[in-house]
């Protein structure tokens, strides 16, 4: 089936698919859109947490409509794919058969990056060094790509985003998991479809009112940034009108498989790094990254991280907002840190916490972000 209307989205076909698990993902594909011509050189820009591949991304892309100077067709080949679960990649919400819907097996960044490595080199013909960059779930792909292909990536621009989810990212996205889980007579156990014919529409507008208090800051409410530039008054009004109508647009199972990948977003947990960690071993700390247990955040699982930052090659612009409450510019400096010389940490100054990086709703810090990444390709002849 198509999952999707947009006639510029086209599907590279991957096959019965293996994971990282070593669960075969079956007919698997990616979906995905190009910019501009495939002489020039390659910018991969993946999408994010329910971020769709036009909708999502184009907002950062030079059209007619919106001149941009980083990204610009005329200049680069830019491919966006979409993430595994986004509902236009292989996800839930278009599989079936004991292999899909809510038994789709779970993916993580690792898996997401394998496959947009082989649709880059296979299906596209990409030889040649790139540059990858993201918001959010993108800047997590971001740091996997630097990691997992250290040769192939000539920079890397992750923008509010980490190399690996914290405890602390970890328990609020427990919250949004709970959302959805906790409305048992909507959710039907990931059956919805099949015996209701419809959403869970309580647990979804669940979700989107405990991300209310997260996705911007404390100073954008205080200083009424959703009146100011949305229009919208009143704490409630906001609820509906804003954070509702975007958590019920979306598929339930495909929002819990995202949020999987989210939570075992770990550039450590791969072969290449982990070492004594064990965080990449499918039978043993992969499938919950041993949070909660005995080990968790051991000193071996430091020294993985630090190898992984240690192993990327590519030249970092790591730009997280100064007010992002998932990923604050502390956690942001102990990546540049553990990088050195390859690493630059450039802090978005703004009150529009995690929105400050996507999806182009605050002006002033989409130029910010365009002229930062311009900037960062001319400064590395890129």
């Amino acid at each position: 089936m198509t999952p999707h209307s947009h006639t510029a989205i086209k599907l590279y076909q991957l096959g019965d698919f293996e994971l990282q698990s070593g669960e075969i993902l079956p007919s698997a594909y990616i979906a995905y859109r190009t910019y501009g011509s495939p002489t020039n050189p390659c910018v991969l820009y993946p999408t994010w947490y329910s971020g769709t591949i036009v909708e999502g991304n184009e907002w950062l892309i030079s059209t007619p409509g919106h001149p941009r100077r980083a990204l610009d067709p005329e200049r680069y080949f830019i491919v966006v794919p979409a993430l595994f679960g986004n509902g236009e990649s292989t996800s839930p919400s278009n599989t079936s058969g004991p292999k899909g819907g809510v038994h789709m097996p779970k993916t993580t960044f690792y898996d997401n990056v394998k496959a947009q490595h082989q649709l880059l080199t296979q299906g596209l013909g990409i030889t040649d060094q790139i540059a990858v960059l993201g918001w959010s779930m993108g800047a997590g792909q971001s740091f996997q790509w630097a990691s997992q292909f250290p040769g192939m990536v000539k920079l890397a621009i992750p923008f509010c985003g980490s190399a690996r989810t914290s405890f602390h990212n970890w328990v609020f996205l427990e919250a949004v998991k709970g959302a959805i889980l906790a409305d048992t007579e909507g959710y039907c156990q990931g059956r919805y479809m099949e015996e209701k014919g419809q959403q869970p529409i309580v647990g979804l507008k669940t979700l989107g009112r405990v991300y209310a208090g997260w996705g911007f800051s404390q100073a954008f409410y205080r200083e009424k940034g959703f009146e100011k530039y949305y229009g919208i008054q009143g704490a409630e009004n906001i609820m509906v009108q804003f954070w509702e109508k975007w958590s019920t647009s979306k598929d339930a199972n495909n929002m819990l498989h995202m949020l999987w990948t989210w939570q075992h977003g770990d550039i450590s947990a791969q072969p290449l790094y982990a070492g004594e960690s064990h965080l990449s071993e499918a039978d043993g700390r992969l499938p919950d990254r041993g949070l909660g247990k005995p080990g968790a955040g051991s000193v071996k699982d430091e020294d993985a991280f630090a190898r992984a930052l240690g192993g990327i090659q590519a030249k970092t612009l790591i730009m997280p907002c100064r007010t992002d409450l998932y990923f604050p510019p502390e956690d942001s400096q102990i990546e540049k840190d553990y990088m050195g010389e390859n690493g630059e940490l450039k802090v978005i100054e703004s009150i529009w916490g995690h929105w400050a990086g996507g999806p182009g709703d605050s002006e002033e810090d989409v130029k910010f972000i365009d002229d930062s990444i311009y900037n960062f390709f001319k400064q590395h002849g890129f």
